[in-house]
């Protein structure tokens, strides 16, 4: 049964707004009557207001991440068909077996925060704004090597506290190529296959690792492709996934040196994200624009794109900064 709009409003003047308060004492129990009753009838009205851990406020939409991924994300033909298929299967399934674990690795501006995004709004009503989306930033809040005994112990309360409050919680870790080495160890026993942990189930959250680690392996992999003259889209998962699961493993500049996350294979994809091309940033420079209620210029897009700084020098390949720089260009030339 729909709650009437009458009843809600009603509902919140008395419960909410402190309208009871100002009534004398026999209004006050008749109000406070009615409340009881319109809760009693619409028992999950108070969802309608504040994000809850409900179907009404997580609930995941395969169409949605889809349609972000073929029209906002570009030049990633591999991540994007991994985290379709990752997170549609993880999302589908009633009863995992343990949280799903998804590692991107890339050069700066390729896509990796932005498709971390485009998880948690397919997933969350509030998207990145969610009370169930937590992020972690290496250098913010893990900023001292002789803090790690308290880093661990502050991490693993934290993921212990928001999972209890919430099983469908996502954790996005940015910036694991500056963690210092053995720090995620500390929640290894969340991410792995427990029914549950002191009576806690961490099965269905999420866990997303985000890193610039690897990606002089991608770069290198995507140089060769180019001077074979082969396209991109030729490039898959299998040219890079297992030297970009060691090379992260055996870096010692990274959070992941040694990790038994790897070792005891917890991590389900290492998702590369290749250097984006001359095209790919006229694409973002276009969507940038769009995002901005702006009408579409090509010619600008291509001017914004060809003002940035690609490699190798001489043949201008790949970007440097990937689309990271485009918001910035983009006030230039507007």
């Amino acid at each position: 049964m729909r709650p009437r709009k009458r009843d809600v409003l009603l509902l919140w003047l008395l419960v909410c707004s402190g309208v009871a308060e100002a009534l004398e004492p026999i209004s006050t129990t008749i109000a406070v009557g009615m409340a009881a009753a319109l809760l009693a009838r619409y028992h999950y009205i108070f969802y309608y207001f504040r994000e809850c851990c409900r179907p009404e406020w997580i609930s995941f939409n395969r169409t949605r991440l889809k349609t972000d991924l073929d029209s906002k994300l570009f030049g990633q033909h591999i991540a994007s068909r991994i985290i379709l298929k990752a997170v549609t299967g993880f999302m589908s399934n009633d009863n995992p077996k343990k949280p799903l674990v998804l590692s991107l690795h890339g050069w700066t501006g390729t896509g990796k925060n932005f498709v971390s995004k485009l998880i948690a709004d397919s997933i969350y009503a509030e998207g990145m704004h969610s009370g169930f989306v937590h992020v972690f930033t290496s250098t913010l809040h893990f900023p001292h090597a002789e803090h790690i005994a308290t880093y661990k112990s502050q991490l693993q309360q934290w993921v212990r506290g928001n999972v209890s409050n919430c099983e469908r919680s996502m954790f996005i870790f940015d910036e694991m190529d500056k963690m210092h080495p053995g720090l995620i160890d500390s929640i290894k026993p969340y991410l792995d296959y427990y029914d549950k942990l002191d009576g806690v189930s961490y099965r269905k959250s999420i866990f997303i690792f985000l890193s610039n680690a690897g990606g002089e392996d991608i770069i290198q992999t995507a140089l060769e492709f180019w001077k074979e003259g082969r396209k991109r889209e030729e490039i898959e998962l299998k040219d890079l996934e297992k030297a970009l699961s060691l090379s992260v493993f055996n870096n010692n500049n990274n959070g992941f040196f040694r990790s038994s996350l790897i070792d005891r294979s917890l991590v389900d994809s290492f998702v590369p994200f290749l250097p984006l091309e001359y095209r790919h940033l006229v694409q973002c420079a276009i969507a940038e624009m769009k995002a901005r209620n702006m009408k579409p210029n090509h010619k600008v897009a291509e001017n914004v794109a060809r003002d940035l700084v690609y490699f190798p020098k001489s043949e201008r390949v790949f970007s440097v900064k990937g689309c990271k720089s485009i918001e910035s260009k983009l006030d230039f030339y507007s």
